[in-house]
């Protein structure tokens, strides 16, 4: 452990980079598996696409926004954490939700590449809010800032796995499922899903 702590510190970028790329595409197979038959194959031609852009795109963003969000808002003081995770998802997490979305649909050649984005992102950011507020208060309080990439790529790793899995699938359903799991927020969410059915149905 004291080597790969020694190894990070020399290394920063390349260390965090790869283990949050890794985890990247990981997080791609981690969703086929759980979505698809125990006879049907993995589609590792995909999992390379969600790999470019971990790797391309969202590992060199994190590591170089998670940077220079601790030089403005420096240390773990309650009002620097607050700052930090206030700018995290105001500014980051709408570039990282678009990356995604026309990341992948432009690598898959569609013809539109926005119209995952239009049709998901709201949805997304909305349930990226509740997951990545309490990812980045713990980030940004108590993990070292030189293995921080590498802390949110664990966190991405389950954060992927989902927005691969909702990426083909009808975003409102599964946003209220996963909500329903919270249980403040899920019983909200189904009162309010129930008062708008019985309204269409009037």
């Amino acid at each position: 452990m004291r080597s790969l702590i020694l190894f990070t510190k020399r290394h920063p970028w390349l260390t965090n980079v790869s283990i949050y790329g890794s985890l990247f595409a990981t997080a791609d197979i981690v969703q086929q598996r759980l979505s698809k038959g125990p006879n049907e194959p993995i589609d590792f031609k995909q999992t390379a696409k969600v790999g470019i852009v971990g790797f391309c795109f969202h590992a060199n963003f994190n590591f170089f926004w998670l940077r220079f969000i601790e030089r403005v808002f420096p240390g773990s003081a309650p009002q620097n954490v607050i700052r930090k995770v206030a700018c995290d998802q105001l500014m980051a997490a709408p570039i990282t939700i678009s990356a995604f979305y026309t990341g992948l649909s432009l690598l898959d050649g569609e013809e539109d590449i926005f119209k995952n984005l239009k049709d998901k992102f709201w949805p997304t950011y909305k349930t990226g809010v509740l997951c990545w507020t309490v990812f980045q208060t713990i980030n940004f309080s108590i993990i070292p800032p030189f293995v921080r990439t590498a802390y949110i790529g664990v966190c991405a790793f389950l954060w992927t796995t989902f927005l691969c899995y909702i990426r083909n699938r009808d975003i409102d359903q599964v946003t209220t499922r996963f909500l329903q799991t919270l249980p403040m927020i899920g019983g909200k969410m189904t009162s309010k899903t129930e008062t708008e059915e019985k309204k269409s149905a009037k």
